[in-house]
């Protein structure tokens, strides 16, 4: 792919076009609707949130990505507290998804967490994918996904070291940031400030 874009650092003055950005991808995606925007909303003003992480993507003069990162931790089962970071919502603007540029951003955020001393990464996302930037499903390093019974499928939730070994010694269950966590009726009042759309019911949808 052609380097034909810019990845730098979110301006405040941008957060609703990037909010309408994020609206736009994941739109009817998993549910009829979406809440992510609302969530990117909510994050900024998180304790958690690591705004030095915060990225977007722009091609002739046109937002068309972004990526977040917060800080969160393993509760390890030796009783330490690890510290990690998890991602997202991550998103390329529909019209040019799978062609490059979402692996792009991804991988350019990875390299500034890696930067900034950040020892590994883990969220909920698709392994083929993410596994092309090196994630690999969480259980292989002992890692558990919190209120997840045992025999559930947990292939959703990934990880990647960015310092490599920096989970060896660690088994344990990670803890998602309450600031993902979001209620229906909240999303809805967000939401009437952005242009209408459609919900629809779509095959593949994970939350009906």
């Amino acid at each position: 792919m052609n380097k034909n874009y810019s990845i730098r650092p979110e301006r405040q003055d941008e957060h609703r076009a990037v909010e309408n950005l994020v609206r736009e991808s994941f739109w009817n995606v998993y549910k009829p609707g979406c809440a992510e925007h609302y969530v990117l909303h909510v994050l900024r003003d998180d304790p958690a949130f690591v705004p030095e992480l915060d990225f977007v993507m722009e091609r002739d003069g046109r937002l068309i990505g972004q990526n977040i990162f917060m800080k969160t931790f393993i509760e390890a089962d030796d009783g330490r507290t690890v510290d990690v970071l998890t991602m997202g919502p991550i998103c390329i603007t529909p019209e040019l998804k799978r062609k490059g540029y979402g692996k792009a951003i991804l991988d350019h955020s990875l390299e500034k967490a890696k930067e900034m001393g950040y020892g590994a990464v883990l969220f909920e996302g698709n392994i083929d994918f993410y596994g092309k930037s090196g994630f690999d499903v969480a259980s292989r390093f002992g890692i558990r996904y919190h209120d997840l019974p045992e025999d559930a499928d947990a292939s959703f939730f990934l990880c990647k070291e960015l310092i490599p070994g920096y989970l060896d010694d660690v088994t344990g269950v990670y803890q998602t940031p309450k600031g993902y966590y979001v209620e229906d009726e909240d999303v809805e009042e967000f939401d009437k400030d952005f242009p209408p759309k459609e919900k629809l019911k779509l095959p593949g949808q994970i939350f009906l």
